[in-house]
């Protein structure tokens, strides 16, 4: 018979957490030697216990924290500084691009799995997924995956990614509502028509040259295409486009308008 494979479980929903080591070590296969609510907390833990994995949502709440709270995906890179490869199995509901632009950025080869909870209900079904990240393999739910694909396409089409670094800080200057004359200020720059000859080129970049009818108008919608980081095109009536899933382009007030009815 296999010994338990000793867990540091991490969630930061008391009863799920409850329910989910009592499920787990009701298999007979968990001994659950840990837990954690918090990012911080599951760094801590993971240093001082000996234990063969983790189990680890994705998004942590921190009330300490707040926003700044440590995420799942944060807590294992900063885990696997001190304890190499250590494996984990992220068990989460979340479906926020920055979750999986995170994860696509960790780095994270091998020794761990990434699922969605609606797909892995039952604790049994868990246990063959902890079982292979402690042998070093490795499992992207088909679903994230899916979605993982997604959000790196739409970061390589990030229009951001078309600017050059001091084009990009003055975008983000722009998007913010300043002057040609604050942002040079903000800069240090000596002549605020460098501020104008930036814009330029980012007017340029983005298509906004040939579409918008004057300044003020390009600044609006170059504050648009940064702020949401998506390719946006104007038609001669001013109606907006952005590219839908399957790449085709489809107006921007009707898929943010389905979209909402959608979440409600």
């Amino acid at each position: 018979m296999e010994a338990p494979i000793k867990l540091l479980l991490v969630d930061d929903h008391g009863p799920l957490r409850q329910a989910l080591r009592e499920g787990l070590e009701a298999t007979g296969a968990v001994q659950v030697v840990g837990e954690a609510a918090t990012g911080r907390e599951a760094v801590a833990r993971a240093l001082e216990l000996d234990m063969d994995v983790i189990l680890m949502d994705v998004q942590l709440r921190d009330p300490a924290l707040g926003r700044k709270a440590m995420s799942g995906v944060a807590a294992a890179v900063a885990i696997r500084r001190e304890r190499p490869r250590m494996p984990v199995v992220f068990y989460s509901i979340q479906d926020d691009d920055e979750y999986y632009r995170e994860f696509r950025a960790s780095g994270i080869l091998t020794h761990y799995a990434y699922v969605r909870k609606s797909n892995y209900l039952l604790p049994s079904m868990l246990v063959p997924l902890l079982r292979d990240a402690v042998s070093g393999r490795s499992f992207v739910d088909p679903e994230i995956e899916d979605r993982v694909q997604e959000v790196r396409s739409l970061d390589e089409q990030s229009p951001r990614a078309l600017l050059e670094p001091n084009e990009l800080r003055v975008a983000e200057l722009l998007a913010q509502g300043m002057t040609n004359e604050q942002i040079a200020a903000r800069l240090n720059l000596h002549d605020k028509r460098a501020v104008s000859r930036t814009n330029g080129r980012i007017y340029a970049a983005w298509g906004l040259s040939e579409s918008a009818v004057d300044e003020k108008v390009a600044r609006a919608r170059a504050t648009l295409i940064y702020t949401l980081n998506r390719m946006i095109i104007w038609d001669e009536q001013g109606v907006a486009y952005v590219q839908n899933r399957k790449g085709e382009w489809v107006p921007f007030y009707n898929e943010e308008h389905e979209a909402g009815k959608t979440a409600s």
